[in-house]
């Protein structure tokens, strides 16, 4: 596999292994309960992670096929263009400065989990996305990742290379990681 698409599939496994580690540090009657109200519960950060998870992997699998149909010679070297750059940015972890957290940004009202949050139920789905990407990352090796565009499933106006997805992705799950796994680490 490309060296640039080892890394991802990577951090989509430690994703996948902090979320175990989660489910085992955190007691059941907190999975869902929020220990501030202005701050999501571990239940929510991972259900969150799921909603962007199906919302970008139809939108990456078209781009996939697309780059298939593409001419384009076999790719050596991937690379995300401004806008996936500046978001792979903004999604990953928080920057900290002076001890304060920054680059918190507002959820879409189409990502802010509800409903049932089960832990059973949340983390089969994180599960199961998580192998879905992977085995997607698996086969577009090779594949013209920064010649195809996607919309942005969280602002139409916005459109980014396929790369630069796939590098958002596990980005954004750190970031909520380390959010659920602040959750109960404060007394």
């Amino acid at each position: 596999m490309n060296q640039q698409l080892t890394p991802i599939v990577a951090e989509l496994e430690d994703a996948q292994e902090r979320v175990h580690r989660l489910v085992a540090a955190t007691p059941a009657d907190r999975w869902s309960v929020r220990a501030d109200p202005l701050r999501w519960s571990v239940a929510e950060c991972i259900a969150h992670l799921n909603l962007t998870t199906k919302a970008l992997l139809p939108l990456i699998r078209r781009a996939l096929e697309e780059a298939r149909r593409q001419k384009a010679p076999h790719t050596l070297r991937y690379r995300r263009d401004f806008l996936g750059w500046l978001l792979s940015i903004m999604a990953g972890p928080m920057l900290t400065v002076n001890g304060r957290r920054i680059g918190k940004v507002r959820t879409a009202a189409a990502f802010i989990p509800g409903g049932d949050l089960g832990r059973d139920t949340v983390v089969d789905e994180f599960d199961r996305l998580q192998t879905e990407q992977i085995g997607m990352i698996r086969v577009a090796d090779g594949l013209p990742l920064s010649a195809v565009r996607i919309v942005s499933p969280f602002d139409a106006r916005i459109r980014y290379n396929v790369y630069s997805a796939l590098v958002i992705l596990p980005r954004h799950q750190r970031r909520h990681l380390e959010q659920a796994e602040d959750v109960w680490s404060k007394p």
